[in-house]
């Protein structure tokens, strides 16, 4: 696959989100969406992770004053595994839906049981 620059991989990120149904967008509660070069030294095929705590374990009063959690897409590894353009835009739009999930608690085994994995 042909480099792409910054600002087209973020684009393709942004429509991913943009994908995302409203309703699902809606419940995502103090949450970021990052993009970096590349996951950290001990996992390099990481593909994107969720660093936070899940709704299905913040009690009531989580929230105030809390840093958002984050959701963080790798460049390096999704770029690297995908052949061309489209696979890296479905690979990307897989990996925002497996991020969110676990923001909402499904776990990896849920994920892949539901085809996500």
């Amino acid at each position: 696959m042909q480099p792409l620059s910054t600002e087209r991989f973020d684009a393709i990120v942004r429509d991913a989100l943009d994908e995302v149904p409203e309703e699902l967008t809606a419940m995502l509660d103090n949450v970021v969406f990052l993009v970096e070069d590349e996951p950290p030294p001990g996992d390099p095929d990481l593909l994107g992770v969720y660093e936070g705590v899940p709704l299905t374990e913040r009690a009531d009063a989580w929230s105030s004053g809390s840093l958002p959690d984050r959701i963080i897409l790798f460049r390096g590894p999704l770029t690297r595994m995908c052949e061309d353009l489209e696979e890296l835009t479905e690979e990307i739009a897989v990996t925002v839906v497996h991020e969110i999930a676990h923001h909402f608690g499904i776990d990896d085994a849920a994920l892949h049981e539901l085809g996500w994995g």
